[in-house]
């Protein structure tokens, strides 16, 4: 077991143990900060319930989706703000003034525009992701070295060949730190669009049982989220230590 490992391990059952200090020590009402066994109990009831899973394929569409649009858009125009330096200072002031706002508040537009139905969080969930992936992507195309790009020009690469061949291998890395990003910032944007405004999802789940105030079961909810994403990140980086490594193999 690695160092890092382990240390993740003892930094969990302390926060375990630390809650538990805090449940049993009567300093604040049981009922707002229950047992983690409590807690844990009713992960596990709603996980062998049918319902929950029908609001996880909800969300895990809405997501997905939006994050893929969101990013393969980011990269495009991250891209292309690189390569083009007219579109890019066109572009860049109206990105850096967005990418640190709120992206809730243009969830009343997307409501109008897409509707309430699955369309609003889907594009929350692009907005959400598209700004993240946009700003990494320009920055890693600014930070391609030199040296490969004046190599692609002796051999007189075409613009798709110094793209495909050139460009992207370069940027991989950093543009797979910006989709980690973006993932964690289109769920937090999805689930948002859910609490305001659906009838399915996780975030309609946990706004359910917050109003029901069965405050074991959104703890158990907001688990179940966080462990959910987590294992997507973790895929996301799975995915991309393999691709850096085969893009370096075939440099």
């Amino acid at each position: 077991m690695s160092p890092g490992t382990r240390i993740r391990i003892v930094t969990i059952a302390l926060v375990l143990l630390a809650w538990e200090a805090l449940a049993w020590s009567g300093l604040v009402f049981q009922g707002v900060v229950p047992s983690s066994l409590t807690v844990l109990a009713s992960a596990a009831r709603q996980l062998s319930e049918g319902e929950f899973y029908g609001h996880l394929w909800r969300s895990s569409q809405e997501i997905g989706l939006g994050f893929v649009i969101g990013s393969v858009v980011g990269i495009a125009v991250g891209t292309a703000m690189g390569l083009w330096v007219f579109f890019g200072g066109a572009v860049q002031p109206f990105i850096h003034v967005l990418a640190p706002t709120p992206k809730i508040v243009f969830l009343p537009v997307l409501m109008i525009l897409f509707g309430v139905d699955m369309g609003s969080k889907i594009a929350m969930g692009a907005i959400s992701a598209f700004f993240p992936v946009v700003v990494t992507s320009h920055e890693a195309i600014r930070l391609v070295p030199q040296v490969l790009i004046h190599v692609g020009r002796s051999f007189q690469a075409s613009r798709r060949q110094m793209i495909t061949k050139i460009y992207f291998p370069a940027m991989l890395p950093a543009v797979t730190t910006g989709m980690r990003l973006g993932l964690g910032v289109a769920i937090i944007g999805t689930l948002l669009a859910e609490i305001k405004l659906s009838n399915r999802g996780l975030g309609f789940l946990a706004i359910q049982q917050y109003d029901a105030f069965r405050i074991p079961d959104l703890y158990a909810v907001l688990l179940l989220i966080f462990s959910l994403a987590v294992a997507a990140n973790m895929l996301i980086g799975r995915l991309s230590r393999r691709l850096n490594r085969r893009s370096s193999a075939n440099h």
